[in-house]
């Protein structure tokens, strides 16, 4: 089973002073909990127990995660329960766009559990979001986060069809660990994934995501680097790897500041538009400022940025906030 203590418990390394985090219940932060409990929708920083939580709900920024709470898979890094996956909820992507309205929101990051049970994986209902907000808040921008539609022929396609503005799919770790931390995915296909999303759309950005201190090498890493550059990737995040509860993979070792420094060096020069690396850095921290700069990194790298990614980096025009 993914999920197990380790023998290497009793040896965990401890928490360094850069990963504590200052929690604090403000009005914006309950304000934004109590929009997702009014609008019956969910969010992946709860439901993983995300460390930037109320850092990024007090500033009415959030991640949705739509399709359920309950995971098809068991990745051994991850706090989303699994088990038998609830019911799709038809009414979802119009109450996401609601709430998008309600905050007036220039960049929203959609996610979602794995849903291995359903015959597209899910790939219809991000669709109907994406739908749904252009339709009811055409200005705001649209990141989505997807699972990896493996076994789920047409799938990716269409989700890109849809043209998000940035697509996320995170690799997660070094191809090395698959087995232990993400059974049931594959490496190889999730950058297959990022590949395809670009030939089918150049104009979508396109970004991946892994954890460190699981036990993978630098040069692994770098590895990983040049596997989703060779993908035509535009964005990489590079986070520290916190274990959720004594029944996930344990962490190997907190890596230094420094060496996330070095990581950010190394994918800068490897091409990426643009690189987050640090211990808290994860897939949608900072979501909204990331496009911008994104965005502007576009303009400021002609004439090697393509025609078609100006363009579909062109759109929102800004309004206050991001969820």
């Amino acid at each position: 089973m993914a999920r197990s203590p380790s023998s290497a418990d009793s040896a965990a390394p401890r928490k360094p002073p850069w990963l504590r985090v200052h929690v604090r219940e403000t009005p914006a932060v309950l304000e934004t909990r109590a929009l997702m409990r009014r609008q019956g929708l969910g969010t992946v920083c709860e439901e993983a127990a995300c460390p930037n939580l109320h850092e990024c709900w007090s500033q009415r920024h959030a991640t949705v995660m739509v399709l359920g709470t309950v995971c098809t898979r068991a990745c051994a890094f991850c706090n989303v329960k699994t088990g038998l996956p609830d019911r799709v909820d038809p009414e979802e992507p119009d109450r996401l766009a609601e709430a998008i309205a309600e905050l007036g929101l220039r960049h929203v990051v959609i996610t979602s559990v794995d849903r291995d049970d359903l015959a597209d994986g899910g790939a219809q209902h991000f669709v109907r979001c994406i739908e749904r907000i252009r339709a009811r808040t055409p200005a705001t921008t649209i990141e989505i986060l997807t699972p990896d539609f493996r076994h789920k022929d047409g799938a990716i396609e269409r989700v890109a069809a849809a043209r998000p503005d940035v697509y996320n799919h995170n690799v997660e770790t070094v191809p090395r660990l698959y087995r232990h931390i993400r059974p049931g995915a594959s490496f190889a296909h999730s950058i297959d994934l990022l590949r395809r999303v670009k030939q089918c759309e150049p104009a979508t950005f396109t970004k991946s995501g892994l954890m460190v201190g699981l036990g993978e090498e630098p040069d692994e890493v770098f590895e990983v680097m040049d596997a989703l550059r060779a993908a035509d990737v535009d964005f990489l995040t590079i986070g520290q790897y916190l274990r959720p509860t004594p029944r996930h993979a344990p962490v190997a070792r907190y890596v230094d500041p420094a060496e996330f420094a070095r990581y950010r060096e190394e994918a800068r020069a490897r091409g990426f538009l643009l690189v987050a690396s640090s211990p808290l850095t994860r897939s949608s921290y900072h979501a909204d400022a990331d496009f911008e700069k994104l965005r502007a990194q576009v303009s400021r790298s002609e004439p090697q940025a393509s025609e078609a990614q100006k363009e579909g980096a062109a759109g929102a025009a800004p309004s206050p906030g991001a969820i």
